[in-house]
């Protein structure tokens, strides 16, 4: 198990209201049965039709995205957030999320934080003034700070312990105490019976 308490690194500002999954990554691609290659095809039909910031060699290598509200809506597909993890996002700033992408979000230990939407304006224009500029998150002490810029940042109070426990890590805490495992599944008949 992993704790997250924070990150670092270059941010990416990504503005507009309610970008959906099939923006992030369209249906064709869902097909996949792994996520492997997820990341080649994110924000792929935008990408082809207008200027995009993934695109912008002032960004690259951004860690930190961050957006305006309503990010993630749409269907509910893993695939979103798994892309954009797999093209090097740790984390997301936002002014707020859909509840199944925060979650899927969560489940691969991707802390979506969300801040105010003056707050996240400001961070966009920090960083499109200072695209190199580091912008640090602290999820035990609820900041963002990029230079001289400094915000409150929220996650639910269960969410933000699961990532500092390490307890968003679920398959890693089967693995962790797997001998646990073993012992319910001998007591379960439909297991243990077969």
């Amino acid at each position: 198990m992993t704790a997250i308490t924070g990150t670092s690194g270059r941010g990416l500002p990504l503005r507009g209201n309610d970008i959906d999954t099939d923006r992030i990554i369209p249906a064709r691609y869902l097909r996949s049965i792994t996520f492997e290659g997820m990341e080649e095809h994110l924000f792929e039909d935008d990408r082809k039709t207008v200027s995009h910031p993934l695109d912008d060699p002032r960004f690259a290598g951004a860690s930190i995205l961050v957006v305006n509200s309503n990010f993630g809506c749409g269907s509910s597909r893993e695939h979103a957030p798994q892309a954009i993890r797999r093209w090097g996002i740790t984390a997301i700033v936002g002014e707020s999320f859909a509840e199944i992408f925060f979650g899927n979000s969560m489940m691969i230990g991707m802390p979506c934080v969300t801040a105010s939407s003056r707050d996240v304006t400001s961070l966009q224009d920090v960083i499109d003034a200072e695209p190199g500029i580091e912008v640090r998150i602290d999820l035990v002490a609820g900041t963002c700070e990029a230079g001289a810029f400094r915000c409150r940042v929220w996650l639910p109070e269960n969410v933000r312990e699961a990532f500092a426990t390490g307890a968003w890590d679920t398959t890693g805490l089967l693995l962790d105490r797997y001998e646990e495992v073993n012992a319910k599944a001998a007591q379960l008949p439909y297991v243990a019976g077969f």
